[in-house]
């Protein structure tokens, strides 16, 4: 993650920005690229409105009105189930999504969320009311990602509502239960990514934070998954198809955003945006409540669309209607799909258009409340003290660009001479810190750290390396005799290369290409004088080679801080990934471990689990401290709490079994072991690892007699669940696998619930919520070096689930709290990865003889027809493309499997893994994300609570 950078040097242009009109700004600094940027100094005022709703049904039936509303503020009036009851009736009359005549549960549902919105209103307002007022710096979350879930549970929990609501259902003729099982979990992520930003936000509310996030509001989300006989397959989500009532749409916030054209320079050196497509971002705004706290923050996602202008009605009625549309479709496909395939040309701009949209909208919209809360004299010096941006990740990197662009320009789209400028004056500052002496160093470390991979120089740069070099002294000139014919074959070679440099010359590309020096038709020294020869220095490009922007360098230099999510990867970062930029700025990096929200991933995800601990900590104020389960430690041993601990697990194991049944058709037993990886389906987070090893105990069941393999193995049933990029051949692959094993294994009587394998289709938030409380064992087992952090691992440990898994991510961490008993450690080391790839590659890997086993077995057909030699093949051979196991599945097979042994023996001893299991849920306080945004406000933002009167 990098935060952006807001000098105190800021300033003004003499123009206003407005909602649906153009925006002129100028100024924009740091500390090292201040002074490329002449500012000017003025003021500029706009109106914006409130974020304010009104529930009014009609002004006809004031008798009619919500009594929710009506109350005014929360303060003065606590709902009980009667006034919510009458809420919810009157949403169902007066605001409906349905038809009058019945009341059955998706009517109830939207019924309900509407009136819990109204509750969540009058804190919104009065949150942003005060944040006006008080005029306090502010953070920005700008996320492609925001896996938000349900929120209907959340929202009444934070609001300490979940009886009265749960009763006034109840007297409706319905469950809570049921009724929230009717939200569909908002499309608007994929994985980890967009669930720490949707924990953060919780986090931020609860704690009081002045914040404020931006996304895109996607149609289609990612894609729904189906598992079929084929494996999985991708149709549209169809969440936003029956409305959301979480949402208000503020036709008055709309910003313009343009993509092509060209820019054209005036005699006043002013430029034009000339052409292009042009766009408008909507904002559709969604509340985040805080729990036990008035203080509920925005979530402002944008939409796209154009003018009805845009529509060519000409075209329409002379029935070309796909031109008469095509501005309309342009537009709006940008926030259809999270994360169109980016294989194609098309895809790629898609994807990009997606990140200039979000950057450019919010970046608007940030520079307008600015403006606003500012009045009418607008100090630009106090920008960056009223404002930090944080970028999630480096898909909104281009706000680095586009923050200068609008400050600078009349909305120009010029970014990317905004990025040369930037990369120059980078380049000086390399030359700076590196020095001209050792002209290879400094050609090593403009290839490296350059922001523009594989593009010439600046002209400026080249003269003032070259006019550094020092004029070599001459060597001592010695007569020698030469006969004419030498000098003529001499002059004759020598004109014959200078001919074929100047055609390649003109072959290149005119960018940063030194002009060849013109004749001045003086004659050329002879070979008697004593001529001094200046060498010239060139920094050489592949014409072969695409030129590229580096979005990560670009997010380092622009950025004022750069941080790791989990220690072990903001020491890759610092030593590996960027090691030439930590060595030039190594206070600019930090290390910020990614947390999980304890009120959606226990104290309402596990309700019962959340009882026993309230109860032996003898306090519920766990949920905002979670230090405070650490008190657990000390009733480790406790045999009370033991059976209770233990008795919580089965009942969450029975849901699970229900759900399964219902989900895929399949029956489970409760007293199995429930062994879970769940997460987006990737190669090196090595569910095929999983897998194989399922295999391999498979095949050595059906080796043994039935008394034997009772006696050999735990039962266990192995459910997986994940995405698999739809374009992501070999991800689909391994889906396939899983689910032809599981088929397999499923339906074989000689093992029956000695080993059961489950894919859970179209695995979500809702799904984790159901499954996580219920786990026994979780497997996050990816390549060492690889995962960031995760935060799944966080979750499940925080449930009472045990890990196994590499010293990979935040495991190493949370390995750390919970103690190295209470963790199955397996795998190499991340910093043996290189080496033991080096090895494979020189042909020195010996698999060890169980892997060579079970790739034989899968070949041998016994999961079915599909032909899976280019699964099993790329685990064999030493290099090429998709080939020579890159993600070391072979060198940590071994491992695994004693590892696994490890595991089923610790599972007989209850009495052990239950003691375990606690350990694991009272050492799992440092995974806060209260804790990791409290790090982020303290030593990044510098923004401070503001608790509401």
């Amino acid at each position: 993650m990098a935060a952006l950078p807001f000098s105190t040097t800021c300033r003004h242009s003499n123009s206003s920005l407005h909602h649906n009109s153009k925006s002129s700004f100028t100024g924009f600094s740091q500390t090292n690229i201040g002074h490329l940027f002449l500012i000017r100094k003025c003021s500029s005022r706009r109106a914006i409105r409130k974020l304010c709703v009104k529930n009014v049904a009609s002004d006809k039936k004031q008798e009619q009105n919500d009594p929710l509303t009506e109350q005014g503020t929360l303060d003065k009036f606590i709902p009980d189930s009667a006034s919510i009851a009458a809420s919810i009736k009157y949403h169902a009359e007066f605001t409906p999504s349905f038809s009058p005549e019945k009341f059955e549960l998706s009517k109830a549902f939207y019924a309900t969320a509407e009136s819990v919105r109204d509750s969540l209103i009058i804190n919104w307002n009065a949150t942003y009311e005060y944040y006006e007022r008080m005029n306090v710096k502010q953070a920005y979350y700008m996320s492609m990602e925001y896996l938000q879930g349900r929120a209907l549970l959340n929202a009444i929990g934070n609001l300490e509502l979940s009886g009265p609501y749960s009763e006034a259902l109840r007297k409706l003729g319905h469950n809570l239960e049921n009724v929230a099982n009717q939200e569909p979990d908002a499309a608007l992520g994929n994985g980890g990514l967009g669930r720490l930003a949707s924990c953060f936000l919780d986090s931020l509310a609860t704690l009081n934070y002045p914040a404020w996030g931006y996304g895109l509001r996607y149609r289609y989300g990612l894609f729904k998954q189906l598992i079929t006989k084929d494996g999985q397959e991708e149709v549209a989500e169809s969440w936003l198809e029956m409305g959301n009532p979480w949402e208000i749409l503020r036709n008055d916030v709309s910003y313009p955003v343009k993509f092509y054209g060209e820019t054209t320079s005036g005699p006043d050196g002013s430029k034009e945006w000339i052409g292009g497509e042009n766009i408008l971002a909507v904002a559709y705004d969604v509340p985040i409540p805080g729990y036990k706290t008035k203080t509920t923050i925005n979530l402002r996602l944008w939409s796209t669309k154009v003018s009805p202008e845009e529509f060519d009605l000409r075209a329409y009625n002379a029935g070309d209607h796909d031109k008469a549309y095509a501005a309309l479709k342009n537009a709006e496909k940008i926030c259809y799909v999270l994360y169109p395939g980016d294989e194609s040309i098309e895809g790629k701009t898609l994807r990009l258009k997606q990140q200039y949209t979000l950057c450019s909208a919010s970046l608007q919209d940030i520079i307008a409340r600015f403006e606003k809360r500012s009045g009418k004299a607008i100090d630009w010096d106090s920008f960056p003290d009223k404002v930090v941006v944080q970028m999630n990740d480096t898909h909104p990197t281009l706000c680095i660009p586009e923050l200068i662009r609008i400050l600078m320009d009349d909305l120009l789209p010029r970014h990317v001479e905004i990025i040369r400028k930037i990369d120059e004056e980078f380049i000086n500052e390399i030359i700076s810190e590196y020095g001209m002496n050792d002209l290879d160093l400094l050609d090593q470390k403009l290839r490296k750290m350059r922001i523009l991979e594989n593009i010439e120089l600046p002209n400026s740069v080249v003269e003032l390396i070259n006019s550094s070099i020092e004029i070599p002294d001459t060597d001592t000139v010695e007569e020698i005799d030469v006969v004419d014919s030498d000098i003529k074959a001499t002059e004759d070679k020598e004109e014959e290369e200078e001919a074929k440099e100047a055609e390649e010359d003109e072959d290149e590309d005119e960018v940063g290409k030194e002009e060849p020096e013109e004749d001045d038709g003086e004659e050329e020294p002879s070979v008697e004088e004593d001529t001094k020869s200046k060498p010239t220095w060139t920094f050489k490009v592949d014409s072969k080679q695409p030129a590229m922007v580096r979005m990560a360098n670009l997010c380092v230099v622009g950025g004022f801080s750069v941080n790791g999510v989990a220690e072990i990867h903001s020491e890759i970062v610092k030593e590996e990934v960027f090691n030439d930029f930590y060595e030039l700025w190594p206070d600019k990096f930090q290390n910020k471990t990614n947390g999980v929200t304890p009120r959606r991933w226990i104290r309402f995800c596990n309700p019962d689990l959340s009882k026993i601990i309230t109860k032996w900590i003898g306090t519920e104020d766990w949920v905002t401290d979670l230090e405070k389960l650490a008190i657990l430690r000390k009733f480790a041993d406790n045999e009370d709490l033991q059976f209770e601990w233990m008795e919580s697990k089965r009942r969450n194991k029975i849901k699970v079994a229900s759900f399964i049944k219902e989900r895929t058709g399949y029956d489970v037993s409760a007293n199995a072991m429930f062994d879970v990886q769940v997460k987006r389906i990737h190669e090196y987070k090595r569910q095929l690892l999983n897998i194989l090893g399922i295999v391999y105990r498979y095949k050595k069941m059906k080796e043994m007699s039935d008394e034997e393999r009772k006696k050999s193995f735990v039962p266990r049933v192995c459910i997986f669940g994940g995405k698999a990029f739809a374009t992501y051949v070999q991800a689909k692959r391994i889906v396939k696998f899983i689910t032809d094993v599981g088929a397999t294994i499923n339906h074989d009587p000689d093992i029956g619930d000695l080993l059961k394998v489950i894919f859970v289709p179209d695995y979500n938030v809702s799904v984790a919520e159901m499954l996580i409380p219920g786990s026994e064992l979780s497997q996050h087992i990816s390549t060492a070096g690889m995962e960031a952090s995760g935060t799944s691992n966080m979750k499940f440990a925080m449930n009472g689930c045990l890990l196994i898994g590499t010293l990979d991510g935040a495991n190493v961490e949370i390995r750390e709290e919970v103690g190295e008993d209470n963790f199955f450690l397996f795998g190499a080391r991340a910093h043996e990865i290189s080496k033991l790839r080096k090895e494979r590659a020189e042909g020195k890997f010996v698999a060890d003889a169980r892997f060579e086993e079970v790739k034989a077995y899968v070949r041998s057909g016994v999961f079915g027809s599909y032909n899976y030699e280019e699964l099993m093949g790329s685990l064999e051979g030493n290099e090429g493309y998709g080939r020579a196991d890159y993600f070391l599945v072979g060198k940590d097979f071994p491992s695994y499997l004693d590892c696994q042994d490890a595991v089923d023996e610790a599972y007989r001893d209850q009495k052990r893994w239950t003691r375990m299991s606690i350990l694991n849920t009272a050492g799992s306080y440092k995974f806060s994300s209260d804790r990791t945004i409290h790090e982020y406000a303290s030593h990044i933002w510098r923004i401070q609570p503001l608790l509401l009167p």
